[in-house]
């Protein structure tokens, strides 16, 4: 069995050993982490080998409208959707080195033409530094608790506008007063914008739960006297369209459970889904995407996922990333309902939000996410990509719409990443469904991938009707 502790530390570990650039500053900023671990167990004996293969940092997205038609930009920045698609990035380069005759540790030939299949002792667990944004971090509060990384975002009188490329933050929206030189030139114009006497929101946050206490108890109680009303953790993931609404109401009511939701922003919405729901949505459809289902007979589930040291709720975490979806049947051959087996570390990761507390000193300004996002995986060229605001980390205005601000992880670079591979696969050992002359773009591939478009249609219109879709018009590039 798969020690907790053991892969929090081997997550931590492999963050503590990438270079400076795109990490919080220590007692100012907080950040959350992700990872994807291969684990290999040898035939012939009781050895498992451990290796992160994907890691990822970040707690922002986008709003709608800096969606990009081009695929240049990178939408979520949340942590576990960057380790998922460095994955992404990693399990291309094997199946490369598959087509191409090579000696990979991943694959092996399948059965169907042109397929391919993990090799036998070959899976993978998803480690999260703390709960998923969304339904799982909807937590029953303990009262020596610490907060929970998406709070309820309030908006801010006069400017409740994104920054000027529509960076949406997980929890406190405005970066702190002593600017880190690493940000981007355009995120200080923000922070100078919008002036130095406004409140975070996690500041709003402490502050309206502390008056929640003093109101629970009346003025003139004493602390313990009477016991708080039951509260929850609540999440800044705004329910989708459509759906039923978060009832407000004080305490356990505050939200509606088990619902989608969109990550959270000030202003202008985004279109991203919670990362429980993404979560949710991996445990039927796979986390190898469309694109890579087309030389997979079966699709990759995560078979373990391993939260830090965080509030938690073994509960709440089957509610949000198993229950919704264990319903789900008729689905193609190579997809099944698969969610993962759940646990959580002792662990703490030393730069969450409550470390970060813990760290602070006076004079540092005030606590705030890091603005930077970080991306390593397991290939040889180029494994480290740090963004910001879904671009290339410290590019200039001008340099938007080249390959120079492009993440490595934003749909046009992993698209033409798997082009790459198509070209590499002997047209003879081509799968069946990428025989079809006619497929350009990035919409023509993921369309052409029908076992995948099958599973997707049964996981939506039995679990998440109301799951929105991507706007057509921003996947016909190639």
């Amino acid at each position: 069995m798969v020690n907790a502790d053991e892969i929090a530390k081997l997550c931590y570990e492999r963050f503590n050993q990438l270079p400076r650039r795109g990490k919080p500053e220590p007692g100012r900023e907080w950040t959350l982490l992700a990872a994807v671990v291969k684990i290999t167990r040898c035939a012939n004996s009781d050895t498992v080998k451990k290796e992160v293969v994907s890691l990822g940092t970040g707690t922002k997205c986008i709003g709608q409208t800096y969606m990009s038609p081009n695929g240049d930009v990178l939408n979520d920045s949340h942590a576990e959707v960057i380790a998922r698609r460095g994955c992404i990035r990693y399990l291309i380069k094997e199946l490369h080195r598959a087509v191409s005759g090579g000696d990979g540790s991943v694959f092996c030939p399948a059965d169907q033409q042109g397929k391919w299949r993990l090799q036998p002792g070959v899976s993978f667990l998803f480690f999260t530094s703390h709960t998923p944004c969304g339904d799982a971090s909807i937590i029953p509060m303990q009262q020596d608790s610490q907060s929970q990384p998406c709070p309820p975002v309030r908006s801010v009188k006069g400017h409740e506008g994104t920054d000027v490329r529509g960076g949406l933050k997980r929890k406190a929206e405005e970066p702190s007063e002593a600017q880190n030189t690493k940000l981007p030139r355009l995120e200080d114009q923000e922070t100078a914008e919008m002036g130095q006497s406004i409140k975070t929101p996690v500041e709003t946050v402490l502050e309206d739960s502390a008056q929640l206490e003093i109101k629970t108890r009346g003025p003139n109680d004493s602390a313990g006297l009477h016991p708080q009303v039951p509260d929850i953790h609540r999440t800044g993931a705004k329910c989708v369209p459509g759906g039923p609404a978060d009832p407000l109401h004080p305490g356990m009511g505050y939200h509606s459970t088990g619902v989608l939701r969109v990550k959270p922003g000030r202003g202008e919405p985004t279109l991203s889904l919670s990362c429980s729901d993404k979560l949710a949505h991996w445990a039927v459809l796979g986390f190898q995407g469309a694109l890579l289902s087309h030389y997979l007979q079966e699709a990759l589930y995560f078979s373990i996922m391993v939260v830090g040291k965080c509030p938690y709720s073994q509960e709440v975490m089957q509610r949000a990333l198993v229950t919704r979806c264990s319903h789900v049947s008729d689905l193609p051959a190579g997809f099944s309902v698969c969610p993962p087996v759940l646990l959580q570390s002792s662990l703490e990761f030393p730069f969450s939000h409550a470390q970060t507390v813990l760290r602070h000193q006076a004079g540092q300004g005030r606590i705030s996410p890091c603005g930077a996002a970080i991306s390593w995986c397991n290939v040889t060229e180029q494994p480290l990509d740090v963004t910001a605001n879904g671009y290339k980390h410290g590019v200039t205005k001008k340099a938007f719409g080249t390959a120079k601000a492009r993440s490595l992880l934003c749909k046009l670079e992993l698209f033409h990443s798997f082009l790459s591979l198509v070209s590499a696969t002997n047209p003879s050992a081509l799968p069946s469904s990428l025989r079809e002359t006619e497929l350009q773009t990035y919409w023509d591939y993921k369309q052409a991938s029908q076992s995948y478009q099958q599973a997707w249609q049964q996981l939506h219109s039995q679990a998440f009707p109301l799951w929105p879709r991507s706007n057509r018009d921003l996947l016909l590039f190639h």
